[in-house]
């Protein structure tokens, strides 16, 4: 069930339409300080990071912000700093992207392609460098040895620097998120303009006749005297009329 609840999020995620301030590419151009402390020091920064995306607030800390079967078992109500310093150094990965995770679902943001591609390549590449090491083990072969060396060796830097980027792109959102860029129109609110129907000119008529002006609401016949009454050919109306009282009456 549970399960079945993530993959129903990962498709709404699909359905996004907001962007990233930054995307992967341009974090380093747009802030190269922090991208180079999110390299050197990345738990310390995913530990500030989702703190931050917490709204400072601990008390609403769960272990990898609820997107993993461990979340919420792990004894995080009773010390949320403690748990989430594991989380970091042992879960790095898991981290950063559960960080991502919170800020998409809170903000609706899309990631676009280009992100994909890089996220989708730093995976394909661990991969790959995982089953030239298997496969160099198997076969004994110092030729294979060396090259899944090589290979985990680009695969780590690669996931350093896409993590740095990550996390610095999670940094600059956050910064627009606290009004650090100055005031940002809110998302997703119309104006009051198109919220008011007052406001807003009568549609035409489509298939419809068009509706009497107020005093004769519903579409009602104007009034009898407006139809000559009583119509022609009834005799004058005569009181009392003749035979009146019947005879015999007695008050």
């Amino acid at each position: 069930m549970a399960s079945q609840e993530h993959m129903e999020k990962m498709r709404q995620r699909q359905d996004y339409r907001n962007l990233w301030h930054t995307d992967l590419m341009r974090t380093i151009q747009a802030d190269p300080p922090y991208c180079c402390l999110a390299l050197f020091c990345a738990p310390c920064v995913s530990y500030l990071l989702r703190k931050r995306a917490l709204y400072n607030d601990m008390s609403r800390y769960v272990c990898c912000a609820g997107y993993m079967p461990c979340s919420g078992r792990c004894g995080e109500s009773r010390c949320p700093e403690f748990c989430l310093a594991t989380e970091v150094f042992l879960c790095f990965g898991n981290s950063v992207a559960s960080t991502r995770f919170l800020l998409q679902d809170e903000f609706n943001i899309q990631t676009t392609q280009c992100d994909n591609c890089i996220i989708g390549f730093m995976l394909c590449l661990q991969q790959i460098a995982c089953i030239f090491s298997i496969v160099a083990m198997i076969v004994g072969s110092e030729e294979i040895q060396e090259a899944s060396q090589l290979l985990s060796c680009l695969a780590d830097m690669v996931y350093c620097t896409v993590c740095a980027c990550m996390q610095t792109q999670h940094k600059i959102e956050m910064d627009k998120r606290d009004g650090k860029f100055g005031p940002q129109p809110v998302m997703a609110v119309p104006p009051v303009q198109q919220m008011s129907r007052i406001d807003q000119a009568v549609p035409p008529n489509v298939g419809y006749a068009p509706q009497p002006a107020y005093g004769q609401p519903y579409g009602y016949p104007p009034a009898p005297q407006a139809q000559g009454y009583p119509p022609a050919g009834y005799p004058p109306a005569q009181y009392p009329p003749p035979g009146y009282p019947p005879s015999g009456y007695s008050r």
